[in-house]
C-alpha cells in the first residue's frame, strides 16, 4: 500500500522535474521473478527505477538506513520499511547469507528483486567489480538477470549532496541474461566469478562507464586516504612545515 502511495506521490514529481527517459522497458517481464542488476551512481537510483517500472521492485538497502537515531533516523527507517526495502549488513559471513535468503524469498514469490552488484555507490562515476552474491542468487532462484544502467544520476545528486540538481536522467534496460547452463554449480567460486563478470560487462556496455577491476569499497578507502593526505599536506604547507613523503594513494588504476 505504502509503495503504491509513494509512486503516486513521488513518481509525478520525478517525471516533471527530471523527465527520465527509458530504453528497453520491454525486457521487464509482465509477471514472474527477475533480478534487476543495476549500476549504482546515486542515492536516487532506487527512486528512478521504480518510477518507470510498473511492477513493484524490492531492493536491498544498507542496514544503516534502518538503525539511525533521532528524528531523521526514524523517518528514514520508516520510509525504507514502508516501501518494502530489505536491510543488508555489509559485514559479510552470516549477514550476507541472510541477505541472499531474503532475496530468494522475494524471487520465489514471483516478484522483481533489485540489486547493486558493486555493493555500494561508485565513488567517481566509474563501474567497479561486482560481488558474486548476485551469481549465487541467480543460480539458486533460476531467475533471469536483467542488467539496468542508470545514466547521469550521479550528476544530479553526487554523494553528500542533499538537494538534487534538476536535469534529465536516463535508464537503459538490457536483454535478460540466462545462466541456466550453470545449474548446480552455485558452490563453484570460479563459475560465480564468471557469471558476475558477465553481468558487469553487460552493465558496462549499457552504461558506457569505464570499468575498474577492483571493489568500489576499496576504491573509496583509497580515495578517502588520498584526500586526507592532501589535506594534511596543505595544512603543513600553510604552517610552513615540510610535507611528508606522498603515499601511494592516488586515483585507482583502471
Amino acid at each position: 500500500m505504502f509503495y503504491r502511495l509513494m509512486k503516486l506521490i513521488v513518481g509525478p514529481v520525478l517525471r516533471l522535474f527530471f523527465r527520465p527517459w527509458v530504453e528497453g522497458q520491454e525486457h521487464i517481464p509482465d509477471r514472474g521473478p527477475a533480478i534487476l542488476a543495476s549500476n549504482h551512481l546515486s542515492f536516487s537510483d532506487s527512486f528512478f527505477l521504480p518510477v518507470v517500472v510498473p511492477r513493484r521492485i524490492t531492493f536491498l538497502a544498507k542496514s544503516d538506513y534502518f538503525t539511525g537515531r533521532g528524528v531523521k533516523g526514524r523517518l528514514t527507517a520508516a520510509f525504507f520499511k514502508g516501501v518494502g526495502q530489505l536491510p543488508v549488513d555489509r559485514s559479510g559471513g552470516r549477514a550476507s547469507e541472510a541477505a541472499l535468503n531474503a532475496g530468494l524469498k522475494v524471487l520465489r514469490e514471483d516478484h522483481l528483486f533489485g540489486i547493486y552488484p558493486e555493493g555500494t555507490r561508485s565513488p567517481d562515476g566509474r563501474l567497479y567489480r561486482g560481488k558474486t552474491g548476485i551469481a549465487r542468487l541467480a543460480l539458486e532462484s533460476h531467475a533471469p538477470v536483467i542488467p539496468v544502467a542508470m545514466i547521469d544520476t550521479e550528476k544530479i545528486q553526487p554523494p553528500g549532496k542533499v538537494v538534487p540538481k534538476v536535469m534529465r536522467v536516463g535508464i537503459r534496460i538490457g536483454e535478460p541474461l540466462d545462466f541456466s547452463r550453470y545449474e548446480g554449480m552455485e558452490d563453484d567460486r570460479f563459475i560465480l566469478r564468471a557469471i558476475t563478470d558477465e553481468i558487469m560487462y553487460a552493465l558496462m556496455e549499457l552504461s558506457g562507464q569505464e570499468y575498474v577491476d577492483m571493489y568500489a569499497a576499496d576504491a573509496k578507502k583509497r580515495i578517502d586516504e588520498a584526500r586526507r593526505q592532501a589535506a594534511k599536506a596543505a595544512e603543513q604547507a600553510a604552517n610552513g612545515e615540510s610535507p611528508d613523503e606522498p603515499g601511494d594513494f592516488g586515483r585507482p588504476a583502471g
